[in-house]
């Protein structure tokens, strides 16, 4: 371990010799924790298959005491304060228990047992200490200040970027404020800790909780094959007969979209959108108390709402910038999308639906409506869309793009067998990063889908160290007769999340923080949701999509129906999207507490947007991880807002070609490699050469036309 203690002091003292560092006392070291150890793995690698459940408290205490004592020796420095022996060891300082973090909130969210949710629940109060230690540090934060305010000379457009970042983290995170008010900032960050972390917990076993077991064969007949082959998988795997339902998004889905069993899709439906909402999981208290928690905090650092705290640090900077967004964005598709809804209603009602088209309904009929009106559906899809080729197409995508490679390693351990881990090159042979791909499923997987990382990239002393990326989601599962097929959706999700991948992978900076994804909540979505442009691009798919049993290219005509139906429902799929941004803005723009229904509130937010039938006894908000669980409350506008960059950043690509090297390289350069290093709005416009404006995503969907 002595090696891996010299190795943090070396970063610690980064650029120190014009006024030395004092020694830190490190703490003693146990060795024989995995976690804690040198990794002597490929590219320092976690060694995934040496870890066990009880190592990570042991090694999390040890970490947090590690960053502790490096937090001590620059605070405590009686040199004069500078960039190089304050701002970066401050950057640099922390490595051990970033490293545990990393591997544990990473499997907590992609493999994680009970045992490591209870983990969670009794280390989760030892971090927040150690983060408000941190930012709340008077002597620390002076030396802090004194940087920012005199910085000195010869410190590059990064460096300062750092600067600023730091100083204000401190700010932003309570510095300023008096010894009473850090005492109240402490106690309500605890708290929201802990609350984010039980209202995952609550929503994930809510998802687990529900599920439907089918006997009776007349019930699944009319499904697709994919469809009644999972549901019989997932009956096996629980010891039930026939076919099962359950809320996860590989079974729901499908099950609402295929069935015409509408009793069972109105229950499924409902227990998918009433998750939390009460029951032994409940969480509409604690989605109360968050609310309230992120006011009082906001307001005890000078902010009137939660929102004008977050989006002090977003490109679209205020609130009212936000709302006028969203509003434009509403204004302009809201009919069409009434119109597609009534397109969808007449139709149903025109293979005989009684009464009105409910939600439950709303997924056959229009994908019912597509293959009538397109000639297109699922099903003629699916086949040229195994999952094997799919990861061929996007890796080719990417080679063509970026000139990446990427190589499987059997060396590089996974931390499931589903696992699967490549070495990424560029053209000339250069390392850029691991890659783990985590495609299906399971019970201690939280839903949706998702990228993160083990390690960013950073250099020090001229050495660089190249991050490890990870590709985590939830597409349908190979059975015994049939390989992973994915639905279009899952094709598009795995073309979002690689844009992602992509971003973390070619970050090309000095400063962890500032490299890769570490930028702006809405800038972040920009890599990802451009590459779904390529889905439907017919020079792209004539490269790899093939029949998985005949090898026939996907034919011409049914890229002609992708390419006609790509616009399908767009003003409906836009209005929904606007939805959840405007009820994120709504629960986070409170200026009082929240006492009341969280139901209630949750319609009357939505109310403008909304276009299916309302049904009592629902709602999204005990389950929307996104606001109350993960990092976008008072952000999720920005999926809209990147789909306006990402419309006008694609337009050049169709106009010089989509897979055009000097468009790819600059996009490479001014927005991939960059990181968070710029402002984004000056690293798009160096992109692009103009502002994105709402009209290239109007003109996108094609609606007026």
């Amino acid at each position: 371990m002595r090696k891996i203690v010299m190795t943090l002091l070396a970063a610690l003292a980064v650029g120190c010799a014009d006024d030395s560092m004092p020694v830190v006392q490190m703490p003693e070291i146990d060795t024989s924790n995995p976690l804690l150890a040198e990794w002597d793995t490929p590219y320092a690698t976690p060694p995934f298959d040496q870890i066990k459940v009880t190592d990570y408290k042991p090694a999390f205490e040890t970490a947090v005491a590690v960053a502790r004592a490096e937090i001590d020796a620059i605070a405590n420095n009686p040199a004069k304060p500078t960039f190089k022996n304050t701002i970066v060891p401050l950057e640099r300082h922390g490595e051990l228990l970033r490293r545990v973090s990393a591997v544990f909130y990473n499997l907590l969210s992609a493999d994680g047992t009970p045992e490591m949710h209870q983990i969670a629940i009794e280390i989760q109060p030892m971090i927040t200490e150690y983060e408000n230690d941190l930012s709340l540090d008077p002597k620390l934060f002076a030396r802090v200040k004194a940087v920012y305010e005199k910085p000195g000379r010869g410190l590059s457009k990064e460096d300062k970027k750092l600067l600023e970042n730091t100083y204000m983290s401190f700010v932003r995170n309570g510095a300023n404020l008096s010894d009473e008010n850090k005492e109240l900032y402490r106690k309500y960050s605890a708290e929201l800790s802990e609350l984010s972390l039980k209202f995952e917990q609550n929503a994930l076993n809510a998802t687990n909780a529900f599920s439907i077991n089918i006997t009776d064969p007349e019930q699944v007949a009319e499904l697709p094959a994919f469809v009644k082959e999972g549901m019989a998988a997932d009956a096996k795997a629980r010891g039930e007969k026939g076919w099962t339902l359950t809320l996860q998004a590989p079974s729901y889905g499908p099950f609402i979209t295929y069935s015409t069993n509408r009793p069972l899709k109105e229950q499924a439906w409902k227990a998918y959108n009433s998750r939390a909402l009460g029951g032994e999981f409940d969480n509409t208290e604690i989605v109360k108390q968050i609310v309230n928690l992120r006011l009082k905090m906001a307001n005890l650092l000078g902010y009137p709402t939660y929102a004008d705290y977050v989006l002090e640090n977003r490109m679209a900077e205020n609130v009212e910038t936000v709302n006028s967004f969203m509003q434009e964005l509403l204004d302009a598709t809201k009919e069409y999308a009434f119109d597609d809804y009534k397109a969808i209603s007449d139709y149903a009602h025109s293979l005989g639906l009684q009464g009105e088209l409910m939600p439950w309904d709303f997924s056959y009929y229009s994908e019912k409506y597509r293959e009538e009106k397109y000639a297109l559906n699922e099903e003629l899809l699916k086949p040229y869309l195994q999952l094997d080729s799919v990861k061929k197409g996007v890796f080719l995508l990417a080679n063509k793009l970026y000139g990446l490679e990427f190589k499987p390693s059997k060396d590089i351990q996974v931390y499931h067998p589903d696992v699967q881990a490549y070495e990424v090159f560029d053209k000339n042979g250069r390392f850029m990063s691991v890659l783990y791909l985590d495609f299906f499923p399971r019970e201690t997987k939280r839903g949706g889908a998702w990228m993160t990382s083990f390690r960013d990239n950073y250099i020090i002393d001229g050495k660089e160290t190249r991050p490890l990326v990870s590709m985590v989601m939830n597409f349908t599962k190979p059975t015994e007769n049939m390989p992973s097929l994915l639905t279009f959706d899952e094709f598009e999700t795995f073309l979002h999340e690689f844009g992602h991948a992509l971003h973390g992978m070619l970050g090309e900076g000095t400063y962890q923080s500032l490299d890769g994804t570490n930028v702006y909540r809405d800038f972040v979505e920009l890599p990802s949701q451009i590459m779904e442009n390529w889905a439907t691009e017919k020079e792209f798919l004539d490269l790899w999509a093939v029949h998985y049993q005949t090898g026939e290219a996907i034919p011409v005509e049914l890229i002609e129906k992708i390419e006609a139906s790509k616009n399908y429902l767009a003003a409906y799929s836009n209005v929904r999207q606007l939805s959840f941004g405007m009820t994120d803005m709504a629960w986070h723009s409170l200026k009082e507490p929240f006492e009341g229904n969280v139901e209630t509130f949750e319609r009357e937010s939505m109310a403008s947007t909304q276009v299916l039938p309302v049904v009592e006894g629902t709602a999204m908000a005990p389950a929307f991880n996104h606001i109350f669980g993960g990092g976008y409350a008072a952000g999720y506008y920005s999926y809209k807002w990147a789909e306006v960059l990402e419309a006008d950043a694609f337009s050049l690509f169709k106009e010089k070609g989509i897979f055009n090297q000097e468009v790819s390289e600059a996009f490479r350069r001014e927005i991939l490699s960059k990181g968070g290093q710029e402002h984004p709005m000056t690293l798009y416009v160096n992109f692009r050469g103009h502002k994105p404006e709402v009209k290239a995503l109007i003109e996108k969907m094609g609606l007026g036309k």
